[in-house]
């Protein structure tokens, strides 16, 4: 059984302080479980293996994009961008019956790397889904965040009328699979004060489905970034829900980077490159001289806020922070390591385990677009195989509910 602590055990053991373990776990390249008095508890090994990879002795993963054997199981994915959800889903064994997707460039990146998918260019409104009705296993989408219309009526489905939700629900409804998957950004638990989120699971619950939703954490699905996606899963019979469990690793660029494939990228203008290059590894714009500082930040140095994505240098020794739809702009920046400029769009793929040979469509900003908007493959992969699981009536051992942490069952301190 794994070996858990308290932090100050942890630090003894390892010959490290208390404060570099929490500033690790508040990074988010480690992760506290409780014991069953409900004290915060650390597992040895996975601090061990972020220590290791600090001092250079940890043995690389490199890059992969995760496979399984395929399965009769067939799904139907509104808003598929460009296919990081359904690359996943298909190399967890699921097969794809229909991609929508209203964006010509994404469209044409589907249609390009998997010409045997049938995927329809257009606006999810137009579809009629009741020729699917009784062929799908798994209905998913990545539907925008939009507030509904509530006016106290508590409606339901009428309720989310002119939204995107409304159109996947109707899709749900005229197709009536075993499993509805919705995916999204965390912040989607507490948008209008947690309502919208209230009122799309009982549209769901409405319809028959029972409904749970976890967040997922892809630095420890098998994905160098720290990206959050919101998961909600609806069931239309007795099976189990599962989630993916958490691994007690995560991958840092230098594992993923190595040897990535050139590319075009975007470029900083001279002044720019001038002050990021006083930006080390790991550091953002407070670690630049004060006069440089107010010169790139302006009016923003003077205002509150911690401002951490200003001037942002990643760090070779840990993931990418989560990756926008450009990797240039003043508030959100992700420079190369060690170089002076920003990724390219292979290292965004690669960040977003999408394979080398995954070719995006459309000119250099849009493919930055395309894949800062994916479902990170790896992630998808490991949220379809826990609904192969689901589908398979398997058994939960290598999965999680919703109620449980990282662990399947409450620790013991020793």
């Amino acid at each position: 059984m794994t070996d858990y602590h308290t932090v100050g055990q942890v630090a003894d053991i390892l010959n490290l302080s208390v404060d570099t373990i929490r500033r690790w776990e508040k990074k988010g390249l480690i992760k506290a479980n409780r014991d069953t008095n409900n004290n915060r508890i650390f597992s040895v090994d996975e601090v061990r293996r972020v220590q290791a990879k600090y001092q250079g002795t940890s043995e690389s993963r490199g890059f992969y994009v995760l496979k399984s054997p395929p399965t009769d199981y067939r799904v139907l994915e509104l808003f598929a961008g460009a296919g990081g959800m359904a690359l996943g889903f298909a190399n967890a064994g699921l097969k794809t019956v229909l991609l929508n997707e209203i964006d010509k460039h994404a469209s044409e990146t589907l249609r390009r790397n998997r010409p045997d998918w049938h995927v329809i260019e257009s606006s999810v409104a137009d579809l009629d889904f009741t020729q699917y009705r009784g062929q799908v296993d798994i209905v998913s989408g990545g539907f925008p965040c939009q507030a509904f219309s509530y006016a106290g009526h508590s409606r339901g489905f009428e309720d989310t009328r002119g939204t995107l939700f409304f159109e996947f629900a109707r899709c749900v409804q005229e197709v009536r699979p075993r499993i509805a998957l919705g995916e999204n950004v965390r912040g989607l638990l507490r948008h209008d004060k947690g309502r919208t989120l209230s009122t799309m699971v009982r549209v769901l619950e409405d319809m028959g489905y029972r409904v749970q939703y976890k967040v997922l954490r892809a630095q420890f699905h098998d994905v160098p970034q720290k990206r959050e996606r919101l998961i909600i899963i609806g069931v239309r019979d007795d099976m189990p829900i599962y989630f993916p469990k958490e691994r007690d690793y995560f991958l840092s660029l230098r594992e993923v980077l190595e040897d990535v494939p050139e590319s075009k990228g975007a470029e900083y203008p001279k002044r720019k490159r001038e002050i990021m290059a006083h930006v080390p590894a790991g550091g953002y714009w407070r670690d630049l001289p004060e006069d440089l500082a107010k010169e790139y930040m302006k009016k923003s140095y003077y205002l509150g806020g911690g401002k951490t994505g200003m001037a942002r240098r990643l760090s070779w020794d840990e993931p990418s922070l989560t990756l926008t739809c450009s990797p240039a702009q003043k508030q959100t920046e992700r420079c190369h390591p060690s170089e002076t400029r920003p990724l390219t769009v292979r290292e965004y793929a690669r960040i977003q385990t999408f394979p080398d040979e995954w070719e995006f469509a459309g000119s250099v900003p849009n493919q930055y677009k395309q894949i800062g908007n994916a479902v990170p493959v790896n992630l998808a992969y490991h949220v379809g195989r826990s609904l192969v699981a689901m589908l398979d009536g398997a058994d939960s051992s290598e999965f999680v509910t919703q109620d449980e942490d990282t662990q399947p069952e409450q620790l013991q301190l020793f």
